[in-house]
């Protein structure tokens, strides 16, 4: 305790790692302290089912890794991170055998589309085309005044419309609709409510973009690698050292939390004004996950040849089903058909045996749910890859309980920081000119409860640390 740091980061995740890589990089000294034995946070590896074979826990696929301003400038190749790039980014099966799959080319992915591949390419060639001038406003907090307002503008009427109201309007058959409908989804929110259009239209841009790759050996490297980077600035790292009050850490100029709303109000106590403090009480999680994880005889059975080449595979049928499945969780039910949401990795070797395979999915469940729903995850994908059943060597399951204990971030199951409202999406946690500052001096939050949300792009540690330069750390 007799030590003084400039600066004092809470939590290891990509986002906590981003920060104290972009204070150290200003030559502050800087010290991150994490609970748990293991960097990383969500974005974690292990063997969960037998030995050899490597499962990534929580994040898994790096599409916004690829497209991040600060990560994409960092020397990530050179401290061991290599990413590996399936053929295909993401694929819809539908019932007959055929599949709808987002190819890095915009003709390749038109040519399972139909009569509505001219329409996918007409919706996504404007922002494929501008997004190196998008992506950091994207990845950003929300500002008036845009560097490519124009762009920004063109974006926007689209990207705040329902995801249902969007495919009415642009698409006919149900091919166009379902691979839309299963990257619309990853907001777990449900496909009618407004705003659930700028997740498929960020995450389907950035599949023809930059593509949907993993790292290879598993996302632990992605950690590995922005620890290496950390220690060779000089930055120090503790394990194993969990944080229950901020009244517990060295003299520092700058706190910078990697946490949710509720556990900054558990850290911070009466420091925080009342009214800040009532806001972060009132910020609300979304549903929970139920995940599985494979260890594999061979590669997953897909009917749809297509499925084959992509390393998410999104099930779940049309639309309407998609869209019904994932009302349930907000109304407090469990999908019989649920939406879900599978990963492979037949384009990394290093994840298992010689001639075995890794995979994993989940379902979205009500938030903190404990129904185990195995049986429904294995059943969808039974349906369109029949025979998967016969390939499982062994299987590892998470409910949401079990995903908080893995990190205290994920509340109730929640992976994304909180629900994606719309109330929630530019403003979170609470409405503040600078979302990351708190309105206790030197105190900032750099978690995915901050804007741009969930997913391993360091950009909310990244836009914290920049907050705390500009105002502690000058």
């Amino acid at each position: 305790m007799g030590k003084s740091y400039d600066a004092i980061v809470i939590g290891a995740g990509p986002n906590g790692l981003a920060a104290a890589i972009t204070l150290a990089q200003a030559g502050r000294s800087v010290l991150v302290r994490e609970a748990n034995a293991t960097l990383g946070g969500s974005c974690r590896s292990a063997e969960l089912t037998l030995t050899g074979f490597i499962h990534d826990i929580c994040s898994t696929v790096q599409a916004l890794a690829v497209a991040s301003p600060f990560l994409r400038s960092l020397p990530l190749a050179e401290h061991g991170l290599e990413l590996v790039y399936p053929k295909a980014s993401f694929a819809q099966p539908l019932d007959d055998g055929s599949a709808a799959v987002a190819y890095r080319s915009l003709d390749e992915t038109a040519a399972t589309l139909g009569l509505d591949g001219a329409a996918w390419k007409k919706l996504f060639g404007p922002i494929v085309r501008d997004w190196e001038g998008l992506v950091p406003a994207l990845l950003g907090p929300f500002s008036p005044f845009p560097r490519h307002p124009f762009a920004m503008a063109s974006f926007g009427l689209k990207a705040l419309r329902s995801a249902r109201s969007l495919v009415q309007a642009w698409f006919q058959g149900e091919h166009a609709k379902g691979l839309f409908a299963g990257v619309a989804a990853h907001s777990i929110a449900p496909l009618e409510w407004m705003a659930t259009s700028a997740f498929g239209l960020v995450l389907g841009a950035s599949a023809h973009a930059g593509g949907w790759p993993v790292a290879r050996g598993g996302s632990q490297k992605v950690t590995d690698a922005l620890v290496s980077i950390l220690r060779s600035l000089g930055g120090e790292i503790e394990t194993n050292a969990r944080v229950e009050s901020l009244d517990e850490l060295p003299p520092a100029k700058a706190i910078l939390c990697d946490v949710t709303a509720r556990q900054l109000v558990k850290l911070a106590g009466d420091r925080l004004p009342a009214g800040y403090k009532k806001r972060l009480q009132a910020f609300r999680y979304g549903p929970g996950v139920h995940k599985v994880d494979w260890a594999l005889s061979q590669p997953i059975p897909w009917k749809a040849p297509g499925c084959r080449e992509a390393g998410t595979i999104h099930l779940g049928g049309t639309f309407d089903e998609i869209a019904s499945a994932e009302k349930a969780p907000w109304e407090g039910r469990y999908a019989d058909k649920p939406y879900v949401l599978v990963v492979q990795y037949p384009f990394d070797p290093s994840r298992a045996p010689a001639g075995k395979h890794t995979a994993w999915a989940y379902c979205h469940i009500p938030h903190g749910g404990d129904l185990d729903v195995t049986d429904r995850i294995e059943s969808q994908l039974e349906r369109f890859a029949p025979g998967f059943k016969d390939t499982i060597l062994a299987r590892h399951v998470m409910n949401p309980a079990a995903m908080e204990r893995h990190n205290a971030n994920l509340v109730g199951g929640d992976i994304t920081g909180g629900a994606n409202m719309l109330s929630q999406l530019f403003t979170r946690p609470a409405p503040r000119v600078n979302p990351y500052k708190t309105p206790v001096k030197g105190l900032y939050l750099c978690s995915s409860s901050t804007p741009p949300g969930a997913g391993v792009h360091g950009m909310c540690g990244y836009h914290a640390a920049r907050s705390a330069l500009r105002d502690v750390l000058r």
